[in-house]
């Protein structure tokens, strides 16, 4: 079994989630009591955050380039970044860590695919939604999908509840009913699917609150590490 290096604490709510996933699925397919191998750094969000919000992207890059390094010294294999937004650092974190990096679009993407849906509408922090060389641009070039974000009302929304309450923990009744609108808008202008493109957005919403199905990049990543990890 390769031994997964994890980037995560962005926030630390939704790196529990890949950390639970990962390991319930290795014990499935394994069987006994066997569980995924890991190493994970783990980042105070409120520091990453803080850089984030000041347009200090070369700053994160070089960060998160640091850890990925420090994570292949430490014994990883390959690497993933559990979380949306940074991913836009991914092909610096690769190249410092020399190693190879799950990208996050790619089991997306795959799945999109599959299930042959063209029009696909991207709910996420308002980094991903807005540049597109988070998510977007490689769904676009890569898989030949049309990626719709919300408008600039809705956008500032669902931002809002992302990091005002989502990565606090804070998963209230009312955020979800101004998700479910939002969604139910994207499907209207023809989206035949919705990316849940920020990794604490699965711990608010299920497919219940859509009229199309929502694609949850953190299972569909965390699952994609379990094949790679027993290939």
């Amino acid at each position: 079994m390769k031994t997964i290096g994890m980037i995560g604490g962005m926030s630390w709510e939704s790196s529990a989630v890949y950390y639970r996933i990962l390991n319930r699925e290795v014990q499935r397919r394994v069987g006994g009591v066997h569980s995924a191998k890991t190493l994970m750094y783990s980042f105070d969000f409120g520091e990453m955050s803080a850089l984030q919000s000041a347009g200090k992207w070369a700053e994160a890059t070089d960060w998160m380039a640091t850890v990925g390094a420090t994570l292949a010294k430490g014994g990883a294999d390959f690497l993933m970044i559990c979380c949306n937004t940074m991913h836009l650092c991914a092909d610096d974190v690769a190249k410092a860590a020399r190693l190879p990096l799950l990208h996050i679009a790619d089991p997306l993407g795959e799945q999109i695919v599959k299930d042959g849906v063209k029009r696909i509408g991207l709910i996420g922090s308002r980094f991903t939604m807005e540049d597109g060389r988070i998510l977007a641009d490689r769904l676009r070039e890569e898989f030949g999908l049309d990626v719709v974000a919300p408008d600039a009302v809705d956008r500032a929304v669902v931002d809002r509840i992302i990091q005002n309450e989502l990565v606090r923990g804070k998963f209230l009744e009312p955020s979800r009913a101004a998700y479910r609108e939002i969604m139910a808008r994207l499907a209207a202008d023809g989206c035949e699917g919705i990316i849940l493109g920020c990794t604490e957005i699965p711990l608010l919403v299920t497919a219940e609150d859509a009229s199309v199905p929502l694609y949850d990049t953190t299972t569909l990543h965390a699952l994609a590490a379990v094949d790679l990890a027993l290939s």
